[in-house]
């Protein structure tokens, strides 16, 4: 699931490689709302404090609610939220979405662009997987698997998950390990240059 990055409609950057030209133009005057320290949000930003060099501003909130309220009055200016969560603001033009931090765009939000278009690389996507006890018998992973595939091929469910702005990923095993390793390796790196601590 994508998150996506949103401005106060007020702030001059209409795209975010104009965002980001203002960030770097006004180190340390920026402030991003951080909907949990730790979160996918927060790491997410960091993230993209990392690839792009920018000097913005931690504000810590406990939850979205009060992030959201601060951002819609302009008190920060900028916040990265789960894409559910802000598409209402986003429809209503209560919040400017100047891009989604997914791979590729969300089909959600067609026209707006995801922040690896213009920071080559960049992604953070939030993800739900399944699993099972070290030890769970190969034969009963393989089972669970076809049935979990299977749901996710279902009409219904493709589209309710898609209508919370996300995208069914069927994996083999083999392939969620892997993707859960190569995340864990990703993150680290984040949260040691953020300097988060539990």
């Amino acid at each position: 699931m994508s998150l996506v990055v949103l401005v106060n409609p007020s702030l001059a950057a209409k795209t975010l490689p104009e965002f980001i030209a203002y960030a770097r133009a006004n180190p340390g005057k920026v402030n991003i709302a951080v909907p949990g320290n730790g979160s996918g949000p927060h790491v997410a930003g960091e993230l993209f404090k990392m690839m792009t060099e920018i000097n913005i501003v931690n504000v810590p909130y406990r939850g979205p609610a009060p992030a959201f309220t601060d951002l819609i009055s302009g008190q920060v200016q900028v916040m990265f939220v789960a894409l559910p969560a802000a598409i209402g603001y986003i429809r209503a033009g209560e919040l400017r979405a100047l891009a989604v931090t997914g791979a590729s765009r969300s089909s959600e939000l067609p026209d707006v662009a995801a922040v690896a278009e213009f920071v080559q690389a960049y992604e953070a996507s939030g993800w739900i997987g399944i699993g099972a006890p070290k030890g769970t018998p190969a034969e009963i992973i393989d089972k669970l698997n076809s049935n979990i595939t299977a749901g996710l091929a279902d009409p219904q469910l493709k589209a309710r998950i898609k209508g919370l702005g996300a995208d069914p990923m069927p994996m083999t095993p083999s392939q969620f390990g892997a993707l859960m390793g190569d995340e864990t390796e990703k993150w680290a790196k984040v949260v040691k240059f953020a300097g988060i601590k539990p």
